[in-house]
């Protein structure tokens, strides 16, 4: 529960005008401050969810390749920069940000990580790191402003953190799969079925 309210209140923190307005006005504090953050806290909100809602993520993310792919559809949709200037044009976009983050990244990586079979994670993993890179190095080598909103030296500085965050997933990767990860996750229905 303490996770979830974590969640909850960095959303309604980075929704507030002055936060919108202040992590906006920066191409790179826009996609890896304000879009991680909450990311985060979609992680943070998904154990209490698995736990109220056991029966849906058993049903519709099983062997956690469904969440997984509606994960990685998200990540690419907000690393467009059409996405990020509509984000700050169209208020329904800037919603859609707000709760597609959250719920349809943070909260289907984290039921979905522990699900898969080990390659399986493999490839999702090394496919998001892909993406961080084909897009950093989109950001950093474009001679033009891809996002109009932003000045081309924000594109290059968010085209060099695109770039770093694909080597730290990629590490993460060989991590995870050369050694032994099953003692750390922990299955969240154990706990619903305890309670109940």
């Amino acid at each position: 529960m303490r996770q979830f309210i974590y969640g909850m209140a960095i959303i309604l923190i980075f929704a507030t005008p002055f936060m919108r307005t202040l992590f906006e006005s920066y191409m790179f504090l826009h996609m890896h401050m304000q879009m991680m953050l909450l990311f985060i806290a979609g992680l943070l909100m998904a154990p209490l969810l698995q736990q109220k809602f056991p029966n849906f993520f058993e049903k519709f993310n099983k062997n956690g390749v469904p969440f997984m792919i509606i994960f990685v559809t998200i990540i690419i949709y907000w690393m467009l920069p059409r996405a990020m200037d509509e984000a700050l044009e169209l208020w329904y976009v800037e919603l859609f940000k707000f709760v597609s983050i959250p719920l349809l990244a943070g909260v289907t990586l984290r039921d979905s990580f522990r699900k898969l079979q080990p390659f399986a994670r493999f490839i999702f993993m090394v496919i998001t790191a892909l993406t961080f890179g084909i897009t950093g190095v989109l950001y950093t080598s474009s001679e033009s402003q891809l996002c109009n909103a932003y000045l081309l030296a924000d594109q290059i500085s968010v085209g060099i953190g695109q770039l770093a965050i694909g080597v730290v997933i990629l590490a993460f990767v060989f991590l995870i799969t050369f050694t032994d990860q099953s003692q750390y996750y922990k299955n969240p229905y154990d706990d619903a079925e305890g309670s109940s």
